[in-house]
């Protein structure tokens, strides 16, 4: 039951992260998703957002751990590229140099017409 009148916060007090737990989340952005994230710490998606909101520290905790990881698997996706991996390299110029596959464009080619003389003969020409 609800203590207080409406509109005197009678719902649940917010949820705060400690340090130990922006340490964690840090840790996790660099494998799960917001929505992944907030299902490890038991709040929802949306929770999870009011508290970056009011706690700048914990988005720039999901933030960090995001891009440092995504520098670490460019920096690898790098060094297979250049150790001759083909596939890291078609992969890198994809997505970093603008390379991209088109569909080939589609070639006309005339009607052949082919007219058999009912005159002629199987006999090799001389």
């Amino acid at each position: 039951m609800k203590n207080g009148k409406q509109g005197e916060g009678g719902g649940r007090p917010p949820v705060v992260f400690t340090p130990e737990q922006v340490i964690e989340l840090k840790a996790l952005s660099t494998v799960l998703n917001k929505t992944q994230v907030a299902d490890y710490f038991g709040i929802t998606e949306k929770t999870l957002r009011a508290v970056e909101s009011r706690q700048p520290e914990v988005s720039t905790a999901y933030k960090r751990g995001k891009v440092k990881q995504i520098a670490k698997m460019g920096y690898n996706l790098c060094t297979l590229a250049e150790e001759g991996n083909v596939s890291a390299n078609i992969f890198y110029l994809k997505t970093q140099g603008g390379w991209r596959e088109d569909a080939p464009e589609p070639i006309e080619i005339p009607q052949l017409n082919i007219i058999v003389d009912p005159n002629a003969s199987n006999a090799p020409a001389e």
